[in-house]
């Protein structure tokens, strides 16, 4: 495999269809755990990229994750002066 950049500057590893079909599972893994794509080539011209799949739902996540600050007595009742929409 060969690091090159693409047109966005971030460097991509190429893999020909070839070696890609020998090493897929491999290739998979690699992508799903550095989060990094892969180009697949097809005598030296790109034909497919590979790169981890975020979901909606998983883009929500994100954005919301740290957001809460702390959450003391979560089986308690909230009064009504504890609301900032209410004030």
């Amino acid at each position: 495999m060969t690091m090159y950049h693409d047109y966005r500057h971030m460097s991509l590893t190429h893999v020909s269809k070839a070696n890609f079909k020998a090493r897929a599972l491999e290739i998979f893994r690699r992508v799903q755990e550095t989060g990094e794509p892969v180009l697949i080539t097809d005598r030296g011209r790109p034909v497919l990229r590979l790169e981890p799949y975020f979901g909606e739902d998983d883009a929500v996540l994100v954005s919301l994750r740290g957001s809460v600050l702390s959450y003391q007595k979560p089986t308690e009742p909230v009064g009504e002066d504890a609301w900032e929409a209410l004030a």
